[in-house]
């Protein structure tokens, strides 16, 4: 018999994380597409929305990554691309 959790995650597994990861349309609705995931998994689905159809087409206006602490951690905007962190933000952690 498989124990199923009848709670939709956006994951796959058992294994909770701390971060999930948003896409905004462009009529303003968002909409979860992972929830309490980990890192690896949380960027793979932003590379995912990022770079899909929907958001070469601007029907997907943003989509961010957030952490356990409801801080985003990345945001990528149509007609920007990463806006977050900047290329600044990126070198200053480098360096520290």
């Amino acid at each position: 018999m498989v124990d199923h959790d009848p709670t939709p995650t956006g994951h796959i597994g058992r294994t909770d994380g701390e971060f999930s990861v948003c896409q905004f349309f462009e009529n303003g609705m968002y909409e979860y597409v992972r929830r309490y995931v980990s890192a690896e998994e949380a960027m793979e689905a932003f590379k995912f929305y990022t770079t899909n159809i929907a958001s070469g087409l601007g029907y997907v206006r943003r989509v961010i990554i957030t952490d356990g602490g409801d801080c985003t951690n990345a945001e990528w905007q149509f007609g920007k691309g990463l806006t977050y962190p900047t290329p600044a933000d990126m070198k200053s952690d480098a360096g520290s």
